[in-house]
């Protein structure tokens, strides 16, 4: 192909030259490699839900209408998120694959397969979504709020190649241990962030298509950063050269295995809150849909620790698998969970405490003070699920990085559009128990997947340790 075989040492590892401080930490002990990884995410993660969570207290100004046209592009934009976070989740688990199994030269290959990989992604979503938005959210039931909606969607549409590239990068970076600039990047884009959305909003008098501007430019400064590390500089451990490149069917493949199943995940989770949407509107109104938009980004800032733990599990396991060291990737595994339930329990009970000073924040003005005590009930009902998200979560992450996408989608199919709507339109019609039944659904729903994917982690790490020998490849198949 383009670029030559790395040389090896006789130990077997990588020349001295191409060492990298993340690359011994994914060699190195498993429970240090999720903190020290982690670490840095849990910071980015929670910086950026924080943005979120401006942003929406910035919009709240502009009235309950606004909330729920936030709400009604939420999953679209969402939809971005999942094809760019499910391409950085493949190429990223194949790339610390490969950098396990000491492959410098396949984990650059796999490194330019995903930048070209994501072009052509941006092409196939930006063109569709940005010319039929008003027609789409007509369809999903925006009613009077759909002008807000198109206003603030065609904005992110317009900017996908900002969002897509800020994923991948960032995905590049922690797929070799590179936490520390990942969360960089994250970090300097979500304060930017905070700071240009009363700008854009109020200042320049561009309403709720002032904060998608104030999204898309913040995106764009955490882009430009990594494009320096990962092109111009070009300091990182893996390289790319665009010189004579041609796809390789074994390489798309590979990134795809993860990549399909993982975007499939996240995109049924679009899916989902628009079938959400659609139960609370009919059992309420867009008032309903503004509670859940508000609540769920409250949700999001709760379950950010988790996140970053696992997006460190991925590069942890994947570096495991390569190495064939399967042990360490169950020590991994078990280690984060274990984190991840003592945190969120934590968060839960802090945030059943504080929940209605956190729906304060949101409902401040005239407009949006109606909303504040469903806001109330929704957050204490929804943090009962955050310890159980552990569970799920962090073992969806171990199978992403083992190469198993197929596990993993599987268990959050049954969560995201089988548990969870079911039990939401039981609750909130056959028990006629409305908007708040909704809430509920979503609480029983995700645990149940939650607790299937951890029991499939487990039996699948158990079966590995019995019949794959240590000089054995596993097989990295559906």
């Amino acid at each position: 192909m383009y670029s030559a075989p790395a040389e090896k040492t006789d130990s077997g590892n990588f020349p001295e030259e191409m060492n990298a401080e993340g690359v011994e930490i994914l060699s190195g002990d498993p429970k240090k490699a999720i903190i020290k990884l982690s670490v840095p995410m849990i910071v980015a993660m929670s910086v950026q839900t924080v943005y979120q969570l401006v942003d929406t207290y910035w919009v709240s100004g502009l009235g309950a209408d606004a909330l729920a046209a936030m709400g009604f592009v939420f999953p679209f934009f969402f939809i971005s998120m999942a094809l760019s976070n499910g391409l950085g989740i493949g190429g990223g688990s194949a790339i610390s694959r490969r950098i396990g199994a000491r492959d410098k030269a396949g984990a650059d290959n796999v490194a330019v397969h995903t930048i070209v990989m994501m072009m052509l992604l941006v092409l196939i979503f930006t063109i569709p979504f940005y010319v039929f938005a008003p027609q789409i959210f007509s369809l999903v039931g925006a009613g009077q709020t759909t002008y807000l909606a198109v206003a603030y969607a065609r904005v992110i549409f317009l900017g996908s190649l900002v969002v897509f590239f800020t994923n991948v990068a960032n995905a590049i970076l922690r797929a070799e241990g590179d936490s520390k600039r990942a969360m960089q990047a994250m970090v300097l884009g979500a304060a930017l962030n905070i700071v240009l959305d009363p700008i854009f909003i109020y200042t320049f008098n561009m309403g709720i298509a002032g904060a998608a501007w104030a999204t898309l430019l913040s995106l764009a400064v955490s882009s430009l950063m990594m494009l320096n590390w990962l092109f111009l500089r070009k300091d990182t451990f893996v390289s790319f050269n665009f010189k004579d490149f041609s796809f390789e069917k074994d390489i798309v493949n590979d990134i795809f295995r993860v990549t399909i199943p993982a975007s499939t995940q996240q995109l049924s989770m679009s899916l989902s809150m628009l079938i959400l949407n659609l139960i609370i509107v009919n059992v309420s109104n867009t008032d309903g849909v503004a509670v859940y938009s508000t609540g769920w980004r409250v949700a999001t800032i709760a379950i950010a620790p988790l996140i970053g733990i696992a997006t460190a599990m991925v590069s942890v396991s994947g570096a495991a698998f390569g190495a064939k060291e399967f042990e360490k990737a169950k020590t991994a595994h078990t280690y984060a969970i274990k984190l991840g339930l003592l945190i969120e329990s934590g968060v839960a009970v802090f945030t059943f405490i504080f929940a209605p000073q956190i729906a304060a924040v949101f409902t401040q003005t005239e407009d949006a003070a109606h909303i504040a005590p469903d806001l109330v009930h929704f957050l204490r009902v929804i943090c009962i699920f955050y310890p159980s998200v552990s569970l799920g979560m962090l073992s969806t992450s171990f199978f992403q990085g083992a190469g198993k996408g197929m596990n993993a989608l599987t268990a959050n199919l049954l969560r995201t559009i089988v548990f969870t709507p079911l039990f939401a339109a039981l609750f909130a019609f056959t028990l006629n128990m409305g908007q708040v039944g909704a809430w509920w659904g979503i609480v029983i729903g995700n645990g149940m997947g939650a607790g299937v994917t951890f029991v499939w982690a487990r039996l699948y790490l158990s079966t590995i340790l019995k019949t794959e020998p240590l000089n054995k490849p596993v097989e990295q198949g559906f």
